[in-house]
């Protein structure tokens, strides 16, 4: 799969995603990333490359102009037609599991990350196939969104992870959250692995992380346990375990 990402900072992309398991895809080739820096496209017979202007109808900062941008775009647009183009801001629909698996399922992304009071919306308008946020709150640019989009999409990507189960029973896969995990040692400051998973037995453990994980998400994210669809004989299993507490 192939990422480009449009930005006046190349160097913030390159260096947050060369390292651990997305640094050893690319090296493994099961990703590619390109970063075009759009400052690269200003007028050759500007010396100061200016990517930015003031707004017309007056405001606070300046505005990323068109020509850059879209010629930025059109140097990937040009090589790989069929890339899905995105601009990263926070008027997009929510990145979820969801996004990030329809985006798994493309070739190639184009990922546009504006900067100061972002980019002139005509060119937005004319190129971007979709506008994604990563949450409800406004950074300083688009390049930590990107970084954050091309991790979540990455893992998704077969031979990035060891194995599938790596990531379909991860938080947010089917719904809810994940059990709660331990390792060694059994006993640390009086708190306990539970017994259970130490049993061996593989039914069991399986039924008592599925209980587990729904009273994760019901005590911590009750918004997400109000959109499951959940059987009379799990609701009592958790109804119990609650009891229990």
């Amino acid at each position: 799969m192939i990422f480009n990402v449009l930005t006046l900072f190349p160097e913030q992309i390159d260096n947050f995603l060369g390292f651990s398991i997305i640094g050893r895809a690319q090296e493994n080739g099961l990703i590619q990333l390109n970063t075009v820096n759009i400052r690269d496209f200003t007028d050759a017979d500007d010396k100061y490359r200016k990517v930015d202007d003031t707004m017309f109808g007056g405001g606070t900062g300046m505005l990323m102009k068109c020509e850059p941008v879209y010629e930025a775009y059109k140097s990937i647009k040009d090589e790989q037609p069929d890339t899905y183009t995105v601009f990263v801001g926070p008027k997009g629909s929510v990145l979820n599991q969801e996004k990030v698996k329809e985006l798994a399922s493309k070739k190639s992304v184009t990922i546009i990350c504006g900067h100061y009071e972002g980019i002139d919306s005509r060119v937005l308008d004319e190129i971007v196939d979709e506008e994604i946020s990563i949450g409800d709150y406004v950074l300083t640019g688009g390049e930590l969104a990107s970084c954050v989009i091309i991790d979540s999409v990455s893992r998704m990507i077969e031979g990035v992870l060891p194995n599938e189960s790596a990531y379909t029973n991860e938080s947010h896969m089917n719904g809810t959250l994940e059990a709660p995990q331990y390792t060694k040692p059994q006993q640390w400051h009086d708190r306990k692995v539970p017994e259970i998973l130490l049993s061996g037995n593989t039914a069991e453990i399986e039924e008592y992380n599925d209980i587990q994980s729904l009273y994760e998400t019901l005590i911590k994210r009750p918004d997400m346990f109000d959109k499951l669809e959940i059987t009379d004989k799990k609701w009592e299993k958790l109804l119990a375990f609650m009891r229990s507490l």
